[in-house]
């Protein structure tokens, strides 16, 4: 315990990966609920992230999962345009071993101990039923079905996002944002990357998947006859010949030296979250002449799709700020070429500017009420 509790700390006070404003350990013995919830910012409003429900092979590899996720959620709403900081949420088990109606209430509870400083959703292993037992505890629980006030399932939009990024990629990198005639392979088409799948294939493109789960393959081969092409795994499909587009749609980590050293594609743009599996991997990418656009950019879809609950859910209206996810990582590939850095690392400066403009503003907001006080 104190080696797990040594690298979590190591990593939350001493690392560039951490700076977290509060992470919370949560037990309910009772329910068997084991939880972190790891706030990273709140300097544009209350933190709002996911909640992933994962059997991790460690409780330290739950921690800092967390950390990472959650950092990457305060990026991923500040270049949505979102008034929300980040945070996340992990419950360590098999969610189909574990999972329970006591257990979510008891999460529920949890969240609302804090006030409305983090406002949850679904995530890997966790699903729009689920939040609305999480909601019956806490009035800070989105994702929720439309029958309980509810957006529905926010992978509509998160795969709508990410077919915006493919757009602007195409865009920056072939001088069309079509993606017809193009080659594009998704890696997990569970909850998001089937709904992406339709995207491509209404815009002309050739697609390539593959899932570890082949129920989920046979969907879609079953959907679509001799328009989609199926193989074994992750590691073939990113040797697949004529390759122009990669999509991780899976969990993180997807891009490793291994990955980017045997890559066929141009451009490597997917939903899952926090793909850069080592820091340099970005610059390794670029390195390549592959282009990059940023996952917290273009998966942001869902998370507008769930902050939209908050002011009262209307679809067109997401739609329509989702549909910016274009401009945006167009923006960030033109500031890269224009600083001479890779886009994530661009996208990070945009992000964090944001995020400083935010706390200089609250900053001086509490000086100007001090000097009124006195």
């Amino acid at each position: 315990m104190t080696e797990m509790t040594d690298g979590v700390l190591h990593t939350l006070f001493r690392t560039e990966q951490g700076g977290h404003e509060q992470v919370v350990l949560c037990q309910d013995r009772a329910s068997g609920l084991k939880a972190v919830i790891a706030i990273h910012s709140t300097a544009l409003g209350p933190a709002l992230g996911g909640t992933r429900f994962h059997a991790y092979a460690s409780d330290e590899e739950a921690v800092l999962d967390a950390l990472n996720l959650s950092r990457g959620m305060s990026y991923k709403n500040a270049l949505a345009g979102l008034d929300l900081g980040g945070g996340k949420a992990v419950i360590i088990g098999d969610p189909d071993v574990l999972k329970s109606e006591e257990l979510l209430l008891a999460y529920g509870r949890f969240v609302e101990s804090l006030g409305g400083r983090y406002v949850t959703a679904c995530d890997v292993g966790t699903y729009v039923a689920d939040m609305d037992v999480v909601a019956r505890e806490t009035r800070w629980a989105t994702g929720r079905s439309p029958e309980n006030g509810g957006a529905g399932d926010s992978s509509v939009l998160t795969a709508f996002g990410v077919f915006q990024g493919m757009r602007a990629s195409a865009q920056h990198l072939w001088g069309d944002p079509t993606l017809r005639g193009r080659k594009v392979g998704v890696a997990g088409v569970g909850k998001v990357g089937h709904h992406l799948v339709e995207h491509l294939l209404e815009d002309g493109a050739e697609v390539v998947i593959t899932d570890v789960r082949e129920e989920s393959v046979r969907r879609i081969l079953d959907k679509h006859p001799g328009k989609v092409t199926a193989v074994a795994d992750t590691e073939a499909l990113i040797r697949v010949e004529g390759l122009d587009i990669y999509a991780p749609c899976a969990l993180g980590g997807a891009l490793n030296d291994e990955t980017v050293n045997a890559l066929t594609a141009k451009v490597v743009c997917g939903a899952a979250n926090n793909q850069l599996a080592h820091p340099g991997v970005e610059k390794d990418l670029a390195d390549r002449g592959i282009l990059y656009a940023p996952d917290y950019v273009v998966n942001a879809g869902g998370v507008i799709q769930v902050a939209d609950e908050l002011q009262g859910f209307d679809f067109d209206r997401c739609k329509a700020k989702a549909t910016k996810i274009f401009d945006t990582t167009l923006e960030i590939f033109a500031r890269a070429k224009a600083d001479g850095i890779p886009p994530a690392a661009a996208a990070d400066r945009i992000a964090e500017q944001r995020m400083a403009d935010a706390r200089a503003a609250k900053a001086a907001k509490g000086s100007s009420r001090a000097a009124d006080a006195s």
